[in-house]
């Protein structure tokens, strides 16, 4: 059965309240496997790295340049295209649409599996994802937006942010709605779970399917390393390029931006200024040329019943593009 340690008084965890007692570079190197061993970083004002604690994400980006040791082959890349396929409707559909706007309706089960594959995507757990979307909408563009790339630059929009102490807590005051779910804790507290356990998968895949011209290590470089870092790069581009080029179809109160390319590679993300006028709506390309494939594969679900209650395009969207 999955569990929590029990909270204490301050709000910290039993586990958490021992890592505070430690060193530094202790707290550190236990947060690689428990990311709430410590919440110190809660109460950190300033934007600082913690560079011993983002060793194994530079590690990741590293790793893909094993490609020029290992090769390439048609079912190595076929794979990698698999992969990024899957766990972008995971982290689009499901982190995106539905732990952070709750856009349309699931049970709890499939709640639970699809934010398994979302977390393979090694970005981190469902509650920290959706913790800091939601802040961000509530101050797109402001101060206190995470990643706002007119506040902070680029650099900072696109990854910087990911590796700064006070961005790595989830503030579960945001997501008290998904917070009470043991399960979705479990993937939050420990989310290297599930990214090895995927990498692990790709390797013994790989010595499966050697007689069809792969190996474990040409599996494992190129269906977990090349494909979580272009996912991971892919979507961050929605922070820090679809705030700044593309057009502007709504005046909403900061620079989103419609961005079709974006959205191509994205799966319907780049409809950023759409989104932003309606977060609540399941649709982020609102006409049919505007291509939204994980509206598309949503739609499907629900056909299948695993989804219901997709929330539309409200009707004073249209009416306020009627009125331009």
């Amino acid at each position: 059965m999955l569990s929590v340690s029990p909270p204490l008084t301050n709000g910290a965890t039993m586990d958490s309240s021992f890592a505070e007692s430690r060193s530094p570079w202790y707290r550190a190197l236990i947060r690689w496997f428990d990311s709430e061993a410590s919440d110190r970083d809660q109460f950190f004002e300033k934007h600082s790295v913690e560079w011993l604690r983002v060793v194994p994400f530079g590690l990741v980006h590293l790793a893909c340049f094993a490609i020029f040791w290992v090769g390439w082959s048609p079912i190595a890349v076929g794979v990698a295209f698999g992969a990024y396929v899957v766990r972008m409707f995971a982290v689009t559909g499901f982190y995106h649409r539905y732990f952070s706007h709750k856009t349309f309706k699931t049970s709890r089960f499939m709640q639970f599996i699809f934010a398994i594959v979302g977390n393979s995507a090694l970005q981190r757990g469902p509650l920290w994802w959706a913790a800091h979307h939601r802040h961000h909408h509530r101050y797109a563009d402001l101060d206190r937006d995470p990643h706002s790339p007119h506040r902070h630059g680029f650099l900072w929009s696109h990854i910087l942010w990911i590796t700064s102490r006070k961005n790595f807590p989830t503030d579960m005051k945001v997501v008290r709605d998904l917070s009470r779910f043991p399960e979705l804790r479990f993937l939050n507290r420990y989310d290297f779970l599930v990214p090895v356990c995927l990498a692990v998968g790709m390797y013994f895949l790989g010595e499966l399917l050697i007689p069809y011209g792969t190996s474990g290590w040409q599996m494992l470089v190129w269906g977990f390393f090349v494909s979580t870092i272009v996912l991971f790069h892919a979507t961050c581009t929605i922070n820090s390029l679809s705030h700044q080029f593309g057009t502007r179809r709504f005046d909403t109160n900061e620079e989103s931006r419609n961005n079709p390319l974006l959205a191509l590679i994205t799966f319907g993300e780049g409809w950023h200024n759409n989104h932003h006028f309606c977060p609540s709506a399941c649709r982020q390309g609102f006409f049919w040329w505007e291509i939204d494939l994980t509206f598309i594969g949503l739609r499907f679900l629900s056909l299948l019943g695993i989804i219901w209650d997709l929330n539309p395009v409200p009707k004073r969207a249209y009416k306020r593009i009627e009125e331009k």
